[in-house]
């Protein structure tokens, strides 16, 4: 005699979909209160995962990476980018009188958690040269190429007290010196460092304004080394920082204040 069951397909599929549901509430990571740095492999709850297979499942942050997360990680977990604080001041030029490099650094105010952005560069350095030893003794007369750096750095360049030997009593608002870039080696072109990325924006033919200012003029005639004076044929100027960047360019016109674009615009160092 046949038995024939009172539940049709469509119970069946229904009590199955409820099963699912139930057993889909069941585990993860906030029940489990888990949520774990790196690859830990006790760091694991019971339940759903993201792969869409049921079992055992991680609440570390490797599991991004491995794809066996539980499903509700990203809601337990949530990613947290990086944070760091303000830059600290440049230093000083690590070797006075000489070209040279500066720095400045942040610190880690919280490390990415969970998938979260890394943190960006926490040092930067910059070329720089003082044309004075930190006892106040001038330096400068052993450089004749014109060494320079980008404009950026005058914002930030030590500033010297006015000595006895300054031939006025009050600073010289300066002056800046327009230059036709004649020649210029490989390295500048290909250089990719971030303090000297703007050594990529010299180019043959281009013309170019460097401002001569107060820390870096000689203080008996308030000029700066290289800047051309009574000159009239090709100069030659070297890029603080990176020593193999250097050239040729010819002096065009000395005015009160530079009107380059930003990128085009340099400082005597």
């Amino acid at each position: 005699m046949e038995v024939r069951s009172d539940r049709s397909p469509c119970v069946w599929t229904l009590l199955l979909g409820l099963a699912v549901l139930i057993r889909s509430a069941e585990g993860g990571c906030m029940e489990a209160a888990k949520c774990c740095r790196g690859r830990d492999m006790n760091c694991t709850s019971q339940g759903w995962r993201l792969d869409r297979l049921y079992g055992t499942c991680f609440c570390d942050q490797a599991c991004g990476l491995t794809g066996d997360c539980c499903f509700d990680y990203s809601q337990a977990c949530p990613a947290r980018a990086c944070i760091v604080g303000e830059w600290s001041h440049w230093s000083g030029c690590a070797d006075p009188c000489t070209p040279a490099l500066r720095v400045r650094r942040r610190q880690v105010v919280q490390e990415p958690e969970n998938g979260g952005d890394p943190c960006p560069a926490l040092e930067e350095k910059a070329g720089c040269l003082e044309y004075f030893t930190s006892q106040g003794t001038e330096c400068a007369q052993s450089h004749v190429t014109a060494f320079i750096t980008t404009f950026e750095y005058n914002k930030s360049r030590r500033r010297r007290a006015l000595s006895p030997n300054w031939a006025t009593e009050k600073e010289d608002a300066g002056y800046c010196v327009e230059f036709q870039v004649k020649s210029l080696s490989q390295d500048c072109l290909i250089e990719s460092r971030p303090h000297a990325r703007w050594m990529q924006y010299l180019r043959e033919g281009y013309t170019v304004c460097v401002a001569c200012q107060h820390p870096a003029m000689n203080m008996r005639n308030h000029r700066c080394y290289g800047d051309g004076r009574n000159a009239n044929g090709l100069l030659h100027w070297e890029a603080v920082g990176n020593p193999q960047c250097q050239g040729t360019w010819k002096k065009l016109k000395e005015v009160e204040s530079c009107s380059c674009p930003l990128v085009h615009s340099f400082i005597f160092t």
